[in-house]
């Protein structure tokens, strides 16, 4: 019962980030004129002041003493950090350049990546469907690269990073608020150094464009940390092929903002590519909706199996008959 607790717990953290992230490229754009690296510094120092507020009220400050006494699991800390910085300075960037189509494509073949990772890091053995799915993805890419004329780099890196960041959280087992705290710790100094440097070269555009600009620069903190507090609420309560199947619901949104509200260009090229893409999501989930009812009817079965047991065994053993 409890275990089915945390995984439904897990689903409804998941379901919160994912949604969260879906509609996020509508604030980028409100930071402008502010550059993607400054807007990712703010993201940076600001997010550090959210987890701090949170870590008060909660009053857990025991597993930073345990952090710092285990040097490999702070370097994974500092690793998950560095990771999750490309992946934000880089998605920032795509949305305030016109490119949220793209940037979509990257959370669209995320599963497809986490797939790949549990197969070569974990050791994790594919079906045939899922090897399919992957199959199709690569094929999608291909697409997609002849159409844009170029690797779609942006969608690449996103889905490579985001995918790396969620196997790292997997191993380090961290709560969410307290993996996020690590990380912004560490990447508190630079991004504040960087914001100084540049208020001395005359470029910060906090507090030079009004106040309601820099309410939105400090918001960043908790645009950042709350779908990051319930990304890794959720990494450590499902398994990471569910994770991936809540990926869905960002690029989806992501996608139609694209299309509907920027009015970004899709050429038939893009649309074949795409289409691809949702064609081994669709078969992913299939995949995932057959196994899972598989395994349930299996699990009730044995369940079955194991009620029936000590009732057997009670019963009278018969009496022999003559001979």
């Amino acid at each position: 019962m409890k275990a089915e607790n945390e995984q439904r717990a897990g689903l409804l953290y998941g379901f919160g980030a994912y949604g969260m992230w879906g509609l996020v490229p509508l604030f980028w754009p409100l930071l402008k004129p502010a550059g993607a690296i400054e807007i990712l510094a703010h993201r940076m120092v600001w997010s550090l002041g959210v987890v701090g507020i949170l870590l008060l009220a909660m009053r857990r400050w025991g597993w930073i003493r345990e952090l710092l006494r285990q040097p490999r699991k702070l370097g994974l800390t500092a690793l998950a950090a560095s990771v999750i910085s490309v992946n934000w300075g880089l998605y920032i960037w795509a949305v305030n350049n016109g490119a949220v189509v793209e940037a979509s494509l990257g959370y669209f073949i995320n599963p497809l990546v986490t797939i790949a990772i549990g197969v070569l890091v974990l050791g994790e053995r594919l079906r045939r469907a899922q090897w399919a799915a992957v199959g199709i993805g690569v094929a999608a890419v291909l697409v997609l690269a002849i159409g844009y004329g170029r690797p779609p780099w942006i969608s690449l890196v996103l889905a490579f990073t985001f995918a790396a960041y969620g196997l790292i959280k997997k191993k380090l087992n961290m709560g969410g608020v307290e993996s996020l705290a690590a990380e912004t710790a560490l990447l508190f100094l630079p991004a504040l150094g960087y914001l100084l440097w540049l208020g001395t070269q005359g470029r910060l555009s906090f507090a030079s464009e009004g106040l309601g600009h820099s309410a939105l620069l400090a918001s960043t903190g908790l645009v950042t940390a709350i779908p990051l507090v319930c990304f890794g609420a959720a990494a450590i309560r499902v398994p990471l092929s569910t994770l991936g199947l809540l990926q869905y619901l960002a690029p989806v949104f992501q996608f139609a903002l694209g299309v509907v509200y920027f009015h970004e260009a899709m050429p038939p090229e893009r649309w074949a590519g795409f289409s691809l893409v949702w064609a081994a999501l669709a078969l992913l989930t299939w995949d995932a909706l057959r196994t899972a009812r598989k395994t349930r009817a299996e699990a009730a079965r044995l369940a079955s199996a194991r009620a029936a047991g000590p009732a057997a065994s009670a019963a009278p053993a018969p009496e022999p008959e003559p001979a």
